[in-house]
C-alpha cells in the first residue's frame, strides 16, 4: 500500500529529520520526501511525503507529523474530466 501526503515541511534538512523520527515510530514503512519548490502558501505550494508499507494508518501518520509541528494531509485521488467544447 502507498499513501501520499501533502505537507508544509520547508526543506530537505527538516524532512530528513522528520523521516528519521517517523521511520523509528512506524517500523517497516518506507518514507520518502519530494521537495519541488519553496513553501509560500501551503497547501498550494507544498512538499510531498510518500509512505509505503503493508499497512499505512493515514490518520495516525498525519497526527504524528502534526505533533512534530507541521501540517500534513492525505493527498486525495482526483479524476480530471475533460470538458467538451460545443
Amino acid at each position: 500500500m502507498v499513501e501520499v501526503f501533502t505537507t508544509n515541511i520547508p526543506n530537505k534538512h527538516q524532512a530528513d529529520e522528520i523521516i528519521s523520527v517517523l521511520e523509528n515510530k512506524f517500523l517497516g514503512l518506507k518514507i520518502s520526501f519530494d521537495k519541488e519548490r519553496t513553501i509560500i502558501n501551503y497547501p498550494c505550494d507544498h512538499s510531498i511525503l510518500r509512505v509505503e508499507g503493508n499497512t499505512v494508518l493515514a490518520e495516525t501518520f498525519t497526527k504524528e507529523v502534526n505533533t512534530l509541528g507541521f501540517e500534513c494531509e492525505i493527498l486525495e485521488d482526483r479524476l480530471c474530466r475533460k470538458q467538451t467544447v460545443i
